[in-house]
């Protein structure tokens, strides 16, 4: 099809949409002022949906393996109470009666938290906190707060002496024994309600009912956990809404300023307005929340908006001030000329944000849902909506009107003169060398950028913030941080009793031991040899794994299935890991440690038993993996039916659960009849390191081609534009270096690139690619009406040039003020989306009509012809 094929067609269906605009005014705006107060009210009930599974890539095998052994391992979904005896007279450790009194009422105030897993509250005073001893005429074993507990010094000096027979130092009571923590494990539905979590209120309710009520002169309280990040997260919010006012203020007087009217300043921000209103009222009706980590999305949907208002009231203003038309035909004439070109941009939009719902993580496919949304609310309100209010707009005397623009126009002339220089070779020349430069540095630095988080603490939160003193507090107290991994030893029923099984597992403790990053590691072939040390009278020798099976029975027995060790066939035993931070480095160094060790392992033991070929136990080990997901969905089909209020008997009966449970046995049955011995298999992971090291997998596996997917969407859609293969190259290619610069500039600025930045740098493209596409339009049109180079640029500059200079420093002027929120994340979204908004408004100017002059020539004037600018709509 040609191009003038294309834009005939174009044309006619313009015309069939105009009536509904123009000729229904009052019709077609009552409408959308009904559906707006309805997505008003709709977008008032909308609440912070956070979600802790909503977060991670349940598709990656890790994640798998984390749902597989959930129930019998705990989650990663944690909450750590820290309880710390603070300095003063006579305060030199836990044992004394203030301090215990008010570990146990922590210790029942976490119990009882809304979605709290009961059965996994742990501390000094729950009976799975036991000591093991020697004692005349046997063993001899018991809580390590005795069940009739009554303050008194010789009950003190009992208690310390089991906490140094438990060996829990530096676990449940710190090193210096001046703090004991409490744990407990979240899950997504609370089981009294049968509801989803709410996360905000468990974190004010951590703060109102433990900290706020137990913590005084003499005691202090920390807390981490992913609900208490929640919580500062939602605080804040507050404070989000306020810079959301105040880049609506600061907008609109520059708007004023710009324009020179109130009433045509006021118009863009109202559509822009409404089109926010939209996208949070669709959100509430599709059922879903508002995430708080997706705040800046409607950011974002006011920005675009904002640029596209811009452009709409700037040529309207050309209209009635070149062309000298009246409101009404200025508002017809504008939309004819921009119609096509805005919404294509849109569609671009639209497009690329599409582009990262490809990405399996829940939170960002929301994400994407909820910037489509408001890409399709920005074509009503700024296509329709804003023709319409722009119809009714009293310019007062036309006359002075278009005097007083042309003043105003008149002030950056000499600018625009200037910058239309670029369209000369000399000018072009210099900005491919600058543009390869920055290439050069953009290729060079982006290659520091840290997949996950570059720092200590939650990157979320200031470094200065509670949370992350909190943090930083456990962290230098007790031994096991906050940052846990657990690798899940699968082997065959009642392995813990085998001496080359434990060793296997003994072995790889060993080696993480002696990683850079871990603080200490946990599992049951370390108590088993504690245990079996304290057999042989507390002897140094003996803390080894007894090769007897009769002894390793006896030391690893008092190791019950609760304390997390083990399941309850000893199948699978955690290897739990306590990492010093969450780097991406420490995470990396620490997989790569178990991969290594996993391999070299599985290599010994084929060396030594020939009879058993690799391709059996990999076998054996996805079997394995089947029936824990099988078992998972089991359980679920069960919960489901338990929470619809049916019977025991008439879930027993179900003939569903019936089948699932008949599948899981099959695979058990299966799995039982390959009797070969086999090495024991570490699955990575579960624990909270073993979720951000699965998803910092995915985000290192996708980031790359996420972002091509998305330049392949808007090539598509820029082409669709214009039809011509010029567009293309003289749009993308300023686009692309802005993007390359973007990672630079992550690496510069130390952001790591994760769920929470990787649909950054894709959505931000979107105003790029609005700046783009209106210069070309414009630069495109005036050499088709025959106006040399740097003619047609300074027109574009005068008609849509100098719009697009003004959306980028407004909308960089705007997020600026992110840079004092009190979300760090929100900080470095600030300094990101400054850069990508500036940037690509430069690129926009400055080297798009570089390219685009080598590209483009001018129509040849027939003789006598002068040119005159119009557009080709």
């Amino acid at each position: 099809m040609t191009e003038s094929a294309t834009l005939s067609r174009a044309n006619r269906l313009l015309r069939k949409i105009e009536p509904l605009i123009y000729a229904r005014r009052k019709l077609t705006m009552g409408i959308l002022l009904a559906i707006t107060a309805l997505l008003a009210w709709q977008a008032a009930l909308i609440k912070p949906d956070a979600g802790f599974d909503k977060s991670i890539p349940l598709g990656h095998p890790y994640m798998k393996v984390y749902k597989q052994y959930e129930s019998d391992f705990g989650g990663a979904n944690q909450i750590l109470v820290a309880v710390m005896q603070k300095d003063g007279p006579g305060h030199h450790d836990i044992y004394n009666e203030k301090f215990l009194t008010r570990l146990k009422q922590v210790t029942d105030a976490v119990f009882f938290l809304p979605g709290v897993d009961r059965s996994r509250v742990s501390s000094l005073f729950t009976p799975d906190v036991r000591f093991i001893e020697v004692i005349e005429g046997g063993f001899y074993g018991a809580n390590v707060i005795p069940s009739d507990y009554a303050p008194s010094p010789e009950m003190f000096a009992k208690i310390r002496s089991n906490v140094g027979k438990a060996g829990i130092i530096g676990r449940y009571v710190s090193k210096d024994q001046r703090g004991a923590m409490v744990f407990a494990n979240l899950l997504e539905v609370d089981p009294v309600t049968g509801k989803k979590l709410d996360y905000g209120e468990v974190a004010h309710r951590i703060e109102k009912e433990i900290r706020d009520k137990y913590q005084d002169d003499d005691i202090s309280i920390h807390v981490v956990g992913f609900a208490k990040v929640i919580g500062d997260v939602i605080d804040e919010t507050e404070n989000v809404v306020m810079f959301f006012v105040i880049t609506l203020v600061m907008t609109m007087v520059l708007l004023w300023l710009y324009v020179g009217s109130f009433r045509l300043a006021i118009l863009p921000l109202v559509c822009s307005i409404t089109a926010v209103i939209w996208e949070i009222g669709l959100l509430k009706v599709l059922g879903f929340g508002l995430d708080p980590f997706a705040i800046l999305v409607p950011f974002l949907i006011l920005a675009v908006s904002v640029s596209h208002g811009v452009q709409y009231v700037n040529a309207w203003v050309g209209e009635i001030s070149d062309n000298q038309r009246n409101s009404f035909d200025a508002s017809l004439y504008t939309w004819r000329r921009l119609a096509i070109y805005g919404t294509m941009a849109i569609m671009t939009d639209v497009a690329g944000f599409a582009m990262i719902a490809l990405i399996p993580i829940e939170i960002i496919q929301e994400m994407a849902l909820n910037a489509c949304l408001g890409m399709a609310a920005i074509i009503l309100t700024n296509k329709v909506m804003m023709p319409i209010w722009l119809t009714w707009v009293n310019i007062g005397d036309p006359k002075a009107f278009r005097e007083k623009q042309d003043r105003r126009d008149g002030i950056f002339d000499g600018l625009w003169r200037l910058i239309s220089g670029m369209t000369t070779r000399k000018a072009g020349l210099v900005a491919f060398v600058v543009c390869a430069i920055l290439l050069g540095w953009s290729l060079w630095k982006g290659k520091d950028l840290q997949i996950g988080d570059s720092q200590a603490g939650v990157p979320e939160l200031l470094p200065h913030s509670r949370y992350n003193e909190d943090n930083a507090a456990i962290v230098s107290n007790f031994s096991l941080g906050t940052d846990i991994l657990k690798v899940v030893a699968e082997t065959d029923p009642n392995a813990c009793i085998q001496y080359d099984v434990m060793e296997q597992i003994r072995g790889l403790g060993w080696q993480l031991d002696n990683t850079k990053g871990v603080q200490s590691t946990l599992s049951l072939p370390y108590l088993a040899t504690t245990i079996y040390q304290i057999f042989m009278e507390g002897t140094p020798k003996f803390r080894v794994l007894p090769r007897n099976k009769d002894a390793m029975i006896q030391a690893t027995t008092p190791v019950t299935p609760p304390t997390g060790m083990l399941n309850p066939n000893c199948s699978a035993m955690p290897v739990w890991v306590f990492m010093a931070d969450h780097r991406a480095k420490t995470i990396n160094r620490v997989v790569d440690v178990v991969d290594n060790y996993s391999k070299q392992n599985t290599a010994d033991f084929f060396e030594t038993h020939k009879d058993v070929d690799a391709a059996y136990c990999d076998s054996k080990n996805d079997l394995r993996r089947e029936i824990g997901v099988q078992r998972v969905r089991l359980d679920h089909m069960t919960e489901k039916m338990h929470k619809s209020g049916a019977s025991q008997d008439k879930i027993d009966a179900d003939a569903s659960i019936k089948a699932q449970q008949k599948k899981v046995d099959d695979l058990k049955t299966k799995l039982s009849g390959m009797s070969k011995e086999c090495p024991v298999n570490f699955a990575l992971a579960t624990g909270n390191v073993g979720v951000m090291a699965a998803t910092n997998q995915v985000v290192e596996h996708l980031e790359k081609r996420i972002l091509l997917y998305v330049y392949v969407a808007i090539v598509l859609c820029v082409y669709l534009s214009f039809f011509e293969w010029t567009s293309i190259v003289s749009i993308m290619l300023p686009l692309a270096l802005v993007s390359w610069m973007a990672y630079a500039i992550m690496a510069v600025f130390g952001i790591g690139m994760k769920v929470a930045t990787l649909p950054v740098v894709a959505l931000a493209v979107g105003i790029g690619v609005d700046y783009g596409i209106y210069v070309y339009a414009t630069f495109a049109d005036a050499l088709d009406c025959g106006f040399k180079h740097r003619e047609a640029y300074f027109k574009t500059l005068k008609m849509t040039g100098k719009a697009v200079v003004f959306t980028g420093i407004t909308l960089g002027f705007g997020v600026a003020t992110w840079l004092f929120s009190g979300l760090q994340f929100q900080r470095d979204m600030g300094k990101l989306l400054v850069f990508m908004f500036t940037a690509n408004m430069f690129g926009a100017i400055l080297v798009l009509p570089a390219i685009a002059s080598l590209l483009l020539k001018p129509r040849e004037l027939a003789p006598g012809e002068t040119p005159v600018m119009k557009s080709r709509h």
